[in-house]
């Protein structure tokens, strides 16, 4: 080791576990070390299966975590629900009278009916049918112009639908890459290739490498690891806190986060930054958003 920047072969075994040139384990025997294939096909397969095993880890910790918030959530309501107390139908002084309230109107019924609730007397006087004729005949013309205004309202509303969802397709098919890696933002080791130490543990990107790898700070060692994205997981923040968007059609933007669904894995953003600042989207799959590092 003289003619190199290393002290012993265990510090030069060290860098190459931190680089990411190897996969390194310290055992009772001594040091191991595993050359990582850079063959495109092997990544690209190895991507894969991480996506796969990630997909089901999130589905089982989301789904758990789901359940336990509706439990808690049942609970509160059953807690603070008021008990009912049933009391005896009494009136104050025999004069007052009860009183009940139809909501059903006389134009709203039948002819038949409206022959068998008014008295004969009434039903033979020409003035009161024509009355509740009139009514009746009022009352379906004001649901036919409300129906035809809401008609023409949605035919509008699905034209301006149409031209935004055109215009999402056309951001996202150009937007949409098989990278995501964003300078200055959180993200989570998922690997213990690099040692137990950093597995599950969180840092930022502060330099990324030909769009699939960076070197990224440990927020807790502030160790710096050269990592390839798919040992690499997006972070969600708390509701409220600053997010990037890093795939999809919005790319590169920041936005708040508004709201998660957890049912559907996604999430809703409002965007703060570009000529789309203050516009709110829906349906936003937690890997294309992740936490923005702020410096403490």
């Amino acid at each position: 080791m003289n003619a190199t920047q290393w002290e012993t072969l265990t510090d030069f075994v060290k860098w190459l576990g931190r680089e990411g040139h190897c996969v390194v384990d310290n055992t009772e025997k001594g040091w191991f070390i595993t050359w990582i294939d850079r063959d495109p096909e092997t990544i690209q397969r190895q991507k894969q299966l991480n996506a796969k095993k990630k997909m089901e880890l999130d589905d089982e910790e989301r789904t758990s975590r789901f359940i336990q918030q509706q439990v808690k959530r049942e609970a509160q309501k059953t807690k603070n629900a008021p008990e009912k107390e049933y009391t005896n139908l009494r009136r104050e002084t025999e004069e007052e009278k009860v009183v009940f309230k139809l909501p059903l109107s006389v134009a709203s019924m039948p002819k038949e009916t409206t022959e068998k609730l008014l008295p004969p007397a009434l039903a033979k006087n020409p003035l009161v049918t024509n009355s509740v004729k009139a009514q009746t005949s009022n009352s379906s013309n004001s649901k036919s112009q409300s129906a035809k205004g809401t008609s023409a309202g949605s035919k509008r509303k699905s034209a301006l639908d149409e031209i935004m969802e055109l215009e999402e397709k056309h951001k996202e098919k150009k937007n949409r890459k098989d990278y995501w890696l964003t300078e200055g933002i959180v993200v989570k080791v998922m690997t213990r290739k690099l040692g137990e130490r950093y597995h599950k543990k969180k840092g930022f990107v502060r330099k990324v490498l030909d769009h699939y790898a960076a070197i990224v700070k440990m927020l807790d060692s502030e160790d710096k690891l050269k990592v390839d994205q798919s040992h690499l997981e997006t972070v969600i923040p708390a509701i409220g806190k600053l997010v990037k968007v890093v795939n999809g059609a919005y790319r590169g933007s920041e936005a708040i986060l508004v709201n998660l669904n957890e049912h559907k894995f996604c999430c809703t953003i409002r965007v703060e930054s570009g000529l789309l600042k203050g516009r709110t989207i829906e349906d936003i799959q937690y890997e294309d958003i992740s936490k923005i590092y702020i410096p403490p």
